[in-house]
């Protein structure tokens, strides 16, 4: 069986996280509810069980924490974090979500 990729993108506020949303979006794979804040995006990942996060903005300890109870999770940030691939912009967040792989098999 296969399922599509699920991505949960995480922004400072509710603007961002709208762009960040639109930039991300693609028939491709499928888009979980967002996040504002570290402690939202915490629960998200453990209710959504998405395949990729995407972090725009200074989220301290986000990262750390969703790889320590997810250590198979993608991550994209648009700063330097352990553990993420770094992209310059929103722009380039659906070639890197295309670079992580495809489907997923159950």
């Amino acid at each position: 069986m296969c399922r599509a990729l699920r991505v949960l993108c995480v922004a400072p506020d509710a603007a961002a996280l709208d762009g960040l949303r639109r930039a991300t979006v693609s028939a491709e794979w499928e888009l979980a509810p967002g996040a504002t804040s570290t402690d939202e995006a915490l629960a998200r990942l453990h209710e959504e069980r998405p395949h990729v996060l995407v972090v725009f903005g200074a989220f301290p300890g986000l990262v750390d924490r969703a790889l320590e109870a997810y250590p198979f999770l993608r991550v994209i940030a648009d700063r330097q974090t352990p553990g993420a691939a770094v992209v310059g912009s929103m722009d380039d967040v659906r070639g890197a979500l295309k670079g992580s792989g495809g489907p997923v098999r159950s």
